[in-house]
């Protein structure tokens, strides 16, 4: 059989209970407790020579926006981590399909510029995650033009071949078998022509995967990866995605990581339900993106209704410890937040808040805490950043690589970093309230009812803190709302609340029954599209 997979699972080093031998979860990462990560397309952060063309030292240059490295500043984003998006070179702007996985992209500078973009972040205490693209090479990869010229090429193996055209197509109907431009047959590649998938039922392939990353984590100096579209590492007897031997391969994958650096973090892209992200666990990568979780807050802020913006919460947090799954509002191949929300920035800022007080590692794609806008095309999603009040937006001297987006001269950090009341003060506000909260950086999340079909509320509990947040995604200012909870939401008591962040509220003071059930008077008023975070301090 094609796909010898039995033959080597059971060689798979994989961590398991001695006594058990149960899988067992990594431990969790310290430096997670309450972080939250950035994501940058270098190209577009900051171009350092005039090429127009982001690099590395212009990212350098950047990194106190990001992180400054003062815990007693907040005028900063505070961000911990930072993924880039692929670094290694790569014909094309974006970078997925690569040609060289051991040098970084000419265009972004040099290996050394990378090292040394490491060794700036980690001095202000900002791990550094790579985009690690696995699926598939790039079309002008040495081993894939080794194995269009030459059938007897060891690197034939590496890829898939077939003499006649198979007649599958892939998840959205797509041609995903490609004509050789060599000789008559034919090439396996999910996504793109330019783009075909290795083979990992060959050996040598999870072997170079391997070495990748070792050579990332010892010779560059990264704290982990993303990785990229691993439903589809492994076909198997026609099936395309989520298959046994994409779980045995990325079970080894993640162990030689962990064996290599023991404190790298790995975050997967599993674009599906929580139910189809949960097989991944617990012994694979340490944790993936939750997209349902991110559609749930954008769906809920853009519908004005609460009616399902907890439930993947609750269920992740049932099934996963919070480091081990990223909820993030949009990333580089979406939509991004203002343009979905069709131009609602108090609507962003609510989805802001929802994104920074639920659980989970939250993950900030870059521009998105000016509001920057943009839509498909894939390169209008992934334009420059918005700085400074003026032509090129102090992102380059030079002509851009890709047109700026039309508001770039109102959207932009020198026009919003003097408003306490910006979306970039928001931003800034909430990254480092959770940071510094016990319960919104690793608290338990408690569900509340309201009495308003628009009002969502929940509880975060740490310990003796509280945290209780309220959010009105109406359009409309909500009145005499009220909120209740079941048995245990809170210890019996009187609770005082302290307002956060947020419109000032006219909560009162909170009885908590024998029963632990939560009641409140009636809120008067409740601002539309607002977000109030409240600590509750039990009073004596």
């Amino acid at each position: 059989m094609r796909r010898a997979i039995a033959v080597w699972i059971g060689l798979l080093c994989c961590t398991v209970a001695p006594a058990t031998g149960q899988r067992v979860a990594p431990a969790p990462a310290e430096w997670t407790r309450g972080a939250v990560c950035y994501e940058i397309f270098v190209r577009s952060f900051q171009d350092s020579d005039g090429d127009g063309i982001g690099d590395l030292r212009g990212l350098i240059s950047r990194l106190d926006y990001i992180n400054d490295g003062d815990p007693r500043t907040t005028t900063d984003l505070g961000a911990r981590c930072l993924w880039l998006m692929p670094v290694a070179a790569s014909p094309s702007y974006h970078g997925y399909d690569v040609a060289d996985y051991y040098t970084v992209e000419p265009d972004y500078g040099t290996n050394e510029d990378f090292k040394q973009l490491v060794a700036e972040a980690h001095r202000r205490g900002i791990r550094v995650l790579v985009d690690m693209v696995l699926n598939h090479a790039s079309s002008e990869h040495p081993y894939f033009q080794a194995a269009l010229r030459d059938t007897a090429s060891p690197y034939r193996r590496w890829f898939r071949f077939s003499p006649t055209k198979p007649a599958e197509t892939g998840p959205w109907g797509q041609e995903v078998w490609h004509k050789s431009p060599l000789r008559d047959e034919y090439y396996y590649g999910i996504f793109w022509h330019a783009m075909p998938d290795l083979d990992y039922a060959t050996p040598a392939v999870r072997e170079e995967a391997k070495r990748i990353a070792r050579f990332w984590l010892r010779e560059m100096g990264v704290d982990g990866f993303r990785l990229d579209a691993i439903p589809y590492l492994m076909e198997e007897e026609g099936r395309l995605a989520h298959t046994p031997g994409t779980h045995a391969f990325l079970r080894e994958y993640a162990a030689s990581v962990r064996a290599e650096s023991p404190d790298a973090y790995t975050v997967g892209e599993v674009w599906d339900s929580v139910g189809s992200m949960l097989p991944y666990y617990p012994d694979q990568l340490d944790s993936h993106f939750a997209f349902e979780a991110s559609d749930a807050i954008l769906r809920a802020v853009r519908e004005r209704s609460a009616a399902g913006l907890l439930a993947p919460f609750l269920r992740l947090q049932r099934e996963l410890p919070g480091n081990r799954y990223a909820p993030f509002l949009r990333n580089h191949d979406q939509t991004r937040t203002v343009t979905a929300l069709q131009g609602d920035t108090a609507g962003a800022r609510v989805a802001a808040a929802l994104l920074l007080t639920l659980p989970g590692l939250p993950f900030i794609y870059y521009g998105e805490e000016l509001g920057m806008t943009g839509d498909k095309p894939d390169e209008r999603l992934r334009t420059p950043m918005h700085w400074r009040r003026r032509p090129g937006v102090g992102f380059t001297t030079g002509r851009a690589w890709r047109p700026l987006q039309p508001d770039s001269l109102t959207a932009n950090v020198e026009a919003l970093e003097g408003d306490p009341r910006s979306l970039l003060n928001f931003y800034r506000r909430l990254v480092h309230l959770r940071a510094s909260n016990a319960a919104l950086a690793t608290g338990t999340l408690v569900p509340l009812r309201t009495s308003a079909r628009a009002v969502a509320a929940y509880l975060r509990r740490e310990g003796d803190t509280s945290v209780l947040v309220i959010a009105n995604l109406g359009a409309r200012a909500a009145t005499d709302v009220r909120l209740d909870g079941d048995a245990h939401t809170l210890p019996a008591g009187r609770y005082a609340p302290t307002l956060l962040e947020g419109a000032a509220t006219d909560l009162s003071t909170i009885v908590v029954r024998n029963d632990g059930r939560l009641r409140t008077m009636p809120m008067r008023r409740l601002p539309a599209s607002s977000v109030q975070i409240v600590m509750l301090t039990a009073l004596p």
